[in-house]
């Protein structure tokens, strides 16, 4: 065999190799986990900006939105999910928004099919029951260089899920609203970060089952937003040590 044939087979059995990885990650990413990082503070204190987390995608089974560009043909008429399993109350989500199919949102599910929700008065009320809160220490923020303190809660769902709120604004136009009834087939998604989410109370309305991706489950990495993944040299400044490899509540 000559140096050149032995240079073709190198470069042919390198191919293979990034072909074969390359279609193993789009399985995994595809099927099982799919890594998914937070742009906004809709979901804060629970999720920065910054955080950079798995979503477990066969938490719900799969629908035509669980796989790129939505194509892939689940149920009738691509609609429906298969191997589906109902979300559980609490449970942090991924899903895409109702309005732009391009688009991804993760916030907290809160209310289930045929319930009814409401805010009064800063409180969340499920089927006219007032849902229990206790206040915790503040939550404590940095901006432009000044500590700044947040009110904070823990809140406890019906069926035993606790985790905590924010409540920016006492006055906010988020703290009381019409009743809702949550149609068939669909949930009702609350940012913890209670005055500055938009979700199920604003433009992002009800959620259909088919837009739920997955369920988010842990933190991977964590930056304080100054250094994208990317950016190895900022790293040492930049990562909050202490939320790698932290589950999701």
């Amino acid at each position: 065999m000559t140096a050149k044939q032995q240079t073709g087979e190198s470069w042919g059995e390198l191919a293979k190799t990034v072909i074969y990885a390359g279609l193993i990650a789009i399985v995994i990413r595809t099927f099982l986990f799919q890594p998914f990082n937070i742009p906004s503070a809709s979901m804060e204190a629970t999720l920065l900006v910054g955080d950079y987390l798995f979503v477990q995608k066969f938490a719900y089974g799969y629908s035509r939105y669980t796989f790129p560009f939505g194509a892939w043909p689940v149920g009738d008429k691509m609609q429906g999910r298969y191997l589906g399993s109902a979300p559980t109350r609490g449970d942090v989500i991924v899903f895409k928004y109702p309005q732009d199919n391009s688009t991804d949102f993760i916030k907290r599910l809160i209310g289930l099919p045929g319930e009814t929700i409401q805010m009064k008065s800063g409180r969340l009320y499920i089927n006219n029951a007032i849902v229990p809160r206790k206040r915790v220490g503040d939550y404590v923020e940095r901006v432009d260089g000044q500590e700044n303190r947040v009110p904070q809660y823990e809140e406890t769902l019906p069926g035993g899920k606790t985790y905590f709120t924010l409540d920016r604004d006492p006055d906010s136009p988020l703290d009381n609203t019409e009743l809702y009834r949550i149609p068939a087939g669909h949930y009702f998604m609350m940012g913890d970060n209670r005055d500055n989410s938009d979700d199920s109370r604003q433009a992002v309305g009800y959620v259909p089952a088919d837009n739920l991706e997955g369920k988010a489950m842990i933190r991977f990495f964590s930056t304080d937003g100054s250094a994208r993944f990317w950016e190895v040299w900022k790293w040492p400044f930049a990562i909050r040590y202490s939320r790698i490899l932290s589950l999701v509540n």
